[in-house]
């Protein structure tokens, strides 16, 4: 029997947007149906034509505004929106706020947790803060182009300003297109796997302002690398490390396991809460210092650190926490499952004269039963998953091993609810507002963090 659905393809419709998606994109409701619509805001009553229909939602786009919200901010360049930089670019910041806030309490509220949720913390300047760029390099219309892709495509949007990157990263880009034009690289065509270049990465120290340029290639050898290394070394007077990445392979990563250094150092430095880092392609480093310095610290202040405690960092990356914890702590233990992440820990140990602190290879879940077996007592331990969250085996030996204090630092709000309802299992319970932090402003994404301590003392 087919289903009779309240809306078809091309249709024209009005109606009032009800809600904003996990996505940012605006809901209108017809008989119950939900039809998501770009650039459209709660509130707003629309003129809209219904792109695509499927069993349980539609899509939709905005043909006219008959009201707008007053939280609706005029976008100068409507590719932020349609790439995916922006998401929330026409959204003013401190309804971004308020929207990251509600997204912890609905999901909260979906798996019936009551628990407090404090306003986001948000940042002064809420734009250029990205000390990192990848930028994909493509031929539009015969000539190489950087930008970034069109939402759910691979269609290279030319763009020159980023708004969300720092603006020395954004000209750093401009050189390396322009280098890149004029000794004629190809860049790497997927169907037919021939040309060269495929990406170009950008990072710039928040605070040392020293500059990184990765070339990553489909191929072993770089045409013109002299000639093109003289080029921007020449128009980008921060530069410290120019490196070719090979990455070969017919594959959606980003690097290669392959470095090769075309001038420089193949690091460059930076601080994180008074800690020097040394950074190289392939590490793992927070894309928002100023707003990552303020997560790390409200994650130190929460776990009430005296210079007595033992603490375990899952998934430690480059050492950024476990290093800051190292100075009000009295041993920190970090596992992190990427080698060459567990190198840089180490080395970024030595460059601050840290001994407190010891770095392990492994997947957190294992190593995490493997010391608990092993009698470590942790009085606190700290979790930065990734976006999937936590291992389940990682809850369990974390309830065994019984910690007093859990900071879970989230990225992602739907798998920290997941988990916290695990850890209520395993005996512990909130016992502050969780807090979330604006990492990535105009995006959808949130940060957050959140106290766990054990109910009753085993």
């Amino acid at each position: 029997m087919k289903v009779q659905l309240p809306v078809h393809k091309n249709e024209q419709r009005t109606g009032t947007v009800t809600d904003l998606t996990y996505e940012g994109n605006g809901v209108v409701k017809v008989d119950h149906y939900p039809i998501f619509i770009p650039n459209a805001l709660p509130g707003e009553a629309i003129e809209y034509v219904v792109t695509k229909v499927t069993k349980n939602f539609a899509w939709g786009r905005v043909l006219a505004w008959q009201s707008k919200s007053p939280d609706r901010v005029d976008l100068a360049d409507q590719r932020y929106l349609q790439t995916g930089i922006a998401p929330l670019g026409h959204l003013a910041y401190p309804a971004q706020l308020r929207f990251k806030q509600k997204l912890i309490q609905d999901l909260l509220q979906k798996a019936h947790l009551d628990l407090a949720v404090s306003p986001t913390m948000g940042m002064a300047k809420p734009y250029q803060y990205r000390n990192k760029a990848q930028v994909p390099v493509k031929l539009v219309k015969g000539q190489l182009q950087t930008g970034f892709y069109r939402r759910g495509s691979h269609q290279l949007v030319p763009i020159e300003d980023f708004y969300i990157q720092d603006p020395v990263i954004d000209q750093t880009i401009l050189v390396v297109r322009d280098a890149l034009r004029k000794f004629k690289l190809t860049p790497y065509d997927e169907k037919t796997g021939k040309g060269i270049i495929r990406t170009v990465m950008v990072r710039r120290g928040y605070y040392s302002h020293e500059v990184m340029v990765v070339l990553i290639t489909k191929t072993q050898h770089l045409p013109y690398a002299k000639e093109l290394t003289a080029t921007i070394k020449k128009q980008v007077p921060e530069l410290k490390s120019l490196v070719q990445n090979i990455n070969s392979k017919p594959t959606n990563k980003l690097l290669g396991d392959e470095n090769r250094l075309l001038w420089g150092q193949a690091t460059i430095e930076d601080r994180l809460l008074g800690i020097d880092f040394k950074i190289s392609p392939l590490s793992f480093y927070q894309v928002n210092p100023q707003q990552t310095e303020r997560l790390y610290q409200t994650a130190i202040d929460q776990a009430g650190l005296d210079g007595r405690q033992t603490v375990i960092d899952a998934y430690c990356g480059i050492g950024t926490i476990s290093l800051a914890v190292a100075k009000h702590a009295k041993q920190v233990y970090g596992v992190e499952i990427v080698p060459a992440a567990i190198e840089d820990a180490k080395q970024n140990a030595a460059l601050n004269g840290i001994t407190n602190a010891k770095f392990v290879v492994g997947k957190a879940e294992e190593q995490m039963a493997k010391w608990q077996k092993a009698g470590l007592k942790p009085d606190v331990l700290i979790v930065d998953p990734p976006r999937k969250g936590l291992a389940e085996s990682l809850i369990t030996a974390a309830g065994q091993m019984a910690p007093k204090k859990i900071i879970y630092v989230s990225c992602n709000p739907a798998t920290l609810v997941r988990d916290l309802q695990r850890f209520v299992e395993q005996g512990y319970h909130v016992t502050k507002p969780i807090q979330p932090v604006d990492q990535f402003p105009q995006t959808t994404h949130v940060e957050s963090v959140t106290v766990l301590e054990r109910t009753q003392n085993d």
